[in-house]
């Protein structure tokens, strides 16, 4: 067994910080919720005291919840909202209604569970991971609020995620493609199976197109615990789409009523798709599945959409030259980031900035964007799991050539160097190029730390 120390009270956020980040890491992931459900029982199971509407998939889980707490709180409804990873900042995990928990109150979220967590890591085989420890702080902290309802993201597959000690009202379930091969499986089936574990009895499944195995898997879940499935494309829809600037205008016909020219602020064919899956999630979630059921108030989706934030996720950050943040990290995402970067954007010089998790399918995520750049600078960000700028090359420069790769490892030295390159490319910083940072989480929340946030 092995021996953790009892924790102490934290006086700072970094000591909280770094009290949890003395635990397992969220990437290791030990198949059990043995020691989850030891601690939200020990913290009077506070996941049981609002009703959750929960999501999984692989790509598109954050820009969705954040859609979905948005609409419910242009509902009058106080909302807690569970994501992860963070871009930024640890507290971005913990929001409730819309902003993450202040330095404060994170500290006081850590505290009030800390005296706890020796109690479970002296009773299990392995202690409490930084991720089940996170956990337990949201759903304690939602509880005391109180919230009127959770949106709660999954941090890695469903049915052994530590989040799933709380059964969703409402599952979502966003496209499923191959990630975390080494704990979820290689195939999408493979990965369906256990996605379909935070599908509950009762609840109502909204779920993105899939392809029809993954469907299959989805669906046997559902029946087996009767649980009550809507599709898009079969209940729910994007109707239309047209890029806008500073985003798009949308169509969506979500389960009770059509909602014409919506406009959305976030670039892409996938965020409309989130968007239309938010929607059809809060419907589900009041009500409107049925013959009872009641459409939401036109002027409260029209509003609700327009106040949409999604940090990292094709976020323009800088001027001159122009700056696009995107955390695509797997080749769907990078697909997805592709098409948009070409349906929205008229980039030319497009520079890319690219740093990536060494796990990751890393010559899928670079062949999507080999055909919209230029120019590649390939960098690394401070996580240990960061694959080496050096290696990253090793891997680009097979499918972008050797003339077309750059290797800078410090990421700012990284930034300053693609810029340098749309400038190079036009003779001016106020032309139409533009550098894109991409590759992961953490390399992007790096960059918008870097360059202080949205200007």
């Amino acid at each position: 067994m092995t021996e953790t120390p009892a924790a102490r009270p934290a006086q700072t956020f970094a000591e909280a910080e770094d009290a949890l980040l003395s635990r397992w890491p969220e990437t290791k992931l030990e198949p059990s919720l043995d020691r989850i459900r030891a601690f939200t029982e020990i913290l009077g199971d506070p996941q049981r005291a609002y009703p959750v509407i929960h999501l999984t998939g692989t790509n598109g889980k954050t820009s969705t919840s954040r859609m979905i707490d948005t609409l419910l709180r242009a509902l009058d409804l106080r909302t807690g909202r569970f994501t992860s990873p963070h871009v930024e900042k640890m507290s971005e995990r913990i929001s409730i209604d819309g902003e993450p928990l202040s330095d404060e109150a994170f500290v006081e979220a850590f505290n009030d569970v800390a005296p706890y967590t020796h109690l479970v890591d002296t009773e299990q085989t392995h202690p409490l991971s930084f991720f089940e420890t996170v956990v337990g702080m949201a759903y304690a902290r939602f509880a005391e609020a109180p919230v009127d309802v959770a949106v709660v993201e999954v941090g890695m597959g469903g049915s052994w995620d530590a989040t799933n000690v709380a059964d969703g009202a409402v599952a979502v379930v966003t496209p499923i493609s191959v990630d975390h091969t080494q704990y979820l499986g290689d195939t999408p089936v493979a990965i369906a199976v256990e996605k379909a574990g935070i599908i509950k009895p009762g609840a109502i499944v909204v779920v993105a197109e899939q392809p029809d195995d993954v469907l299959a898997i989805l669906e046997a879940r559902a029946q087996e615990v009767g649980a009550t499935i809507v599709r898009e494309g079969v209940d729910f829809a994007v109707v239309t789409r047209t890029p806008a600037v500073g985003g798009q205008v949308v169509t969506l016909k979500g389960l009770r009523a059509t909602y014409d020219d919506i406009f959305l602020p976030l670039y892409g064919a996938h965020q409309a798709q989130n968007a239309v899956l938010a929607l059809a999630a809060v419907e589900a979630f009041t009500g409107a599945v049925g013959e009872q059921g009641e459409a939401l108030g036109d002027e409260i989706v029209r509003d609700a959409f327009e106040k949409v934030t999604s940090p990292g996720r094709l976020e323009v950050v800088r001027r001159s030259p122009t700056i696009v943040l995107d955390a695509a990290h797997n080749p769907q995402g990078a697909e997805a980031t592709a098409a948009a970067l070409e349906d929205s954007f008229s980039f030319s010089p497009l520079i890319g900035v690219i740093g990536v998790m060494g796990d990751k399918d890393v010559e899928g995520v670079l062949a999507a964007f080999e055909p919209h750049l230029e120019h590649l600078v390939v960098t690394q960000s401070s996580s240990d799991r960061a694959m080496r700028a050096s290696r990253l090359a090793e891997a680009a420069v097979p499918i972008y050539g050797e003339d077309r790769v750059t290797v800078v490892p410090n990421l700012a030295d990284a930034i300053d160097a693609a810029a340098a390159l749309v400038e190079e490319g036009t003779g001016d910083s106020l032309s139409s190029g533009a550098v894109l940072i991409t590759g992961s989480v953490v390399t992007v929340g790096e960059a918008r730390v870097l360059l202080g946030g949205v200007k």
